[in-house]
């Protein structure tokens, strides 16, 4: 790196690399440390082949569900009309408003033994008990629907905008050529996409593999799952982190194969069109494409929110009241200060890179983004073990300068887990601030330099206002996300400290799923914000 492309604000980059890797790199030591002999003993003997297998096959039927049901989709929405579709571009988003471990709850009291689809069932045809059979969900295929509902969107977002950008010039001098629908799909359309579709795919199935609420209610055990039983039932940290260790490998096995089947391809729409070229679909097929489109809606966000206000309404949590906004105020401080930590630091990343324009500075960032991929639990246990470490370091220079001993700092407060948000969603805002400063031309900067004005006055006065919509977007894109964030919250916060995500599991592992209803409606209501905008986006790009 030369000294002309040094800028002091690579300084934070380095700083905040290096935090966001430390929790990663704690986990990786402790792969090989001892002392853990007896419990891996009996993870092996016991339950972790279960964790194996279990895992393969939840990203092997999420994996296929997710592909068939997003690509399908965004192929009918993208290059079809159809009776409903434009509602349906903008409305098949709208599951990843619903947290999975949210889906489960809901669906468990929607078809339990005494829910109301068997009660209806028993009604109609005079059945009683052991009379009939009927599907369990709290099962094994159960976690993978509840897991396809509410994350299917990541590949339909992803594909739609892959067909519209790259596959409708194509398709259009296809059609010219006299080449059918059908294989226009499979040998134009689907080949160009299937990068877009890998990549929604591996966003899927890390969630999945991130996911601690929805397999630890319907007991389908996980790595996620046998993370946590390590560190509070075993009691053995070092197991948990050569547990996250081999989850973390599945991540990046992933990650792997997602850039592997990229390549070095690359393609460039020249056409500059970016609307649907197959025309309309009319009499039946028309109506079952806006089935087909339907059924995922309803699955994954009509049917759930419906039960959930139904059920905050009739029966609701009985500590609705002070508790809750207790909960709700707990929520809203851990997500509002992660966010606008975030937001902060996003901008620092990304206005050094851009000032620097050095390989350094970007692959500083990479690093930075990194934390994305990685689970929640892993992350949690990343960052407890070397700062329960330094926490103990400062009571004890504490107590031997004042004479007492202050307890835990960080860990027993909420910076420790605000540290882990940071690293987890860090990449979600500094995305979103560094591909809109991309859009501002280089020669705003060197106007603001001519006029006197140095790099925190060019930041402040020039870029900041214009960066205002993509850092709200960023804000609330973090929000969001540490508001349903679930498997590093259990484990890392403070004693006596809920939250509205925590209260829903809690409850909901008390079977008092009806009162679980009320902090999952509100996780539900603000997970809505960020949708309503990509909504509106999606709507704008159709007119363009």
């Amino acid at each position: 790196m030369r000294f002309s492309s040094f800028s002091p604000l690579l300084v934070i980059g380095v700083a905040v690399a290096f935090l966001a890797g430390m929790p990663v790199a704690s986990v990786g030591l402790n792969l090989l440390a001892g002392g853990t002999g007896e419990t891996w003993q009996h993870l092996v003997n016991t339950v972790l082949p279960e964790y194996i297998s279990n895992s393969l096959w939840l990203c092997v039927g999420v994996g296929l569900g997710v592909a068939i049901l997003g690509v399908t989709a965004a192929w009918l929405t993208s290059m079809h009309v159809f009776p409903g579709s434009r509602f349906f571009e903008w409305a098949l988003v709208l599951p990843l408003a619903v947290p999975a471990y949210v889906m489960a709850y809901v669906y468990t009291d929607f078809l339990q033994f005494a829910g109301p689809v068997q009660t209806a069932l028993r009604n109609a045809f005079g059945w009683e008990f052991g009379d009939y059979w009927f599907p369990d969900v709290r099962t094994l295929p159960g976690a993978m629907l509840m897991f396809i509902c509410v994350l299917y969107p990541y590949v339909y977002l992803l594909a739609r905008t892959a067909f519209l950008e790259r596959a409708s010039g194509m398709l259009e001098a296809a059609r010219t050529l006299g080449m059918g629908p059908w294989r226009g799909f499979f040998s134009i359309s689907l080949p160009l996409a299937r990068p877009a579709i890998m990549a929604g795919v591996a966003l899927a199935l890390m969630e999945t593999l991130a996911d601690y609420g929805t397999v630890a209610y319907f007991a389908v055990n996980t790595f996620t799952t046998g993370i946590y039983r390590a560190w509070f039932s075993l009691g053995d940290r070092v197991a948990a982190a050569q547990l996250a260790a081999m989850l973390l490998g599945f991540v990046l096995l992933l990650l792997t194969v997602e850039h592997i089947s990229r390549g070095r391809a690359r393609y460039h729409n020249t056409t500059g069109r970016n609307r649907g070229v197959l025309g309309h679909l009319s009499g039946i097929r028309g109506w079952l494409a806006a089935l087909f489109c339907f059924l995922p809606l309803l699955l994954g966000f009509i049917l759930p929110a419906g039960l959930l206000l139904k059920m905050a309404l009739t029966e609701g949590d009985a500590q609705f009241g002070l508790r809750f906004l207790v909960l709700a105020r707990n929520s809203f401080v851990l997500a509002g200060t992660t966010a606008l930590t975030a937001v902060l630091l996003a901008l620092l990343l990304a206005y050094g890179a851009r000032l620097s324009k050095s390989a350094f500075a970007k692959g500083l960032n990479r690093l930075v983004g990194l934390g994305y991929a990685v689970p929640g639990a892993v992350i949690a246990v990343g960052v407890l073990i070397p700062v329960t470490r330094l926490d103990n370091w400062l009571a004890g220079i504490w107590e031997s300068c004042f004479g007492h001993n202050p307890g835990l700092l960080l860990t027993g407060g909420i910076a420790a887990l605000v540290y882990a948000y940071l690293v987890r969603f860090l990449a979600v805002a500094l995305h979103t601030v560094e591909s809109s400063l991309s859009k501002i031309t280089p020669s705003m900067d060197d106007a603001a330099r001519s006029l006197g004005l140095g790099q925190g006055a060019t930041l402040l006065r020039v870029h900041a206002p214009l960066l205002r919509g993509s850092l709200l977007t960023a804000g609330l894109l973090v929000f969001v996300d540490v508001m349903k964030e679930l498997p590093a919250t259990l484990v890392m916060r403070p004693f006596n400290f809920d939250t509205l995500a925590t209260q829903a599991y809690t409850l909901a592992s008390d079977e008092r799923l009806a009162e679980a209803s009320t902090a999952s409606l509100a996780i539900v209501l603000v997970g809505l914000l960020p949708l309503i905008l990509l909504s509106k986006q999606i709507t704008a790009s159709r007119r363009r």
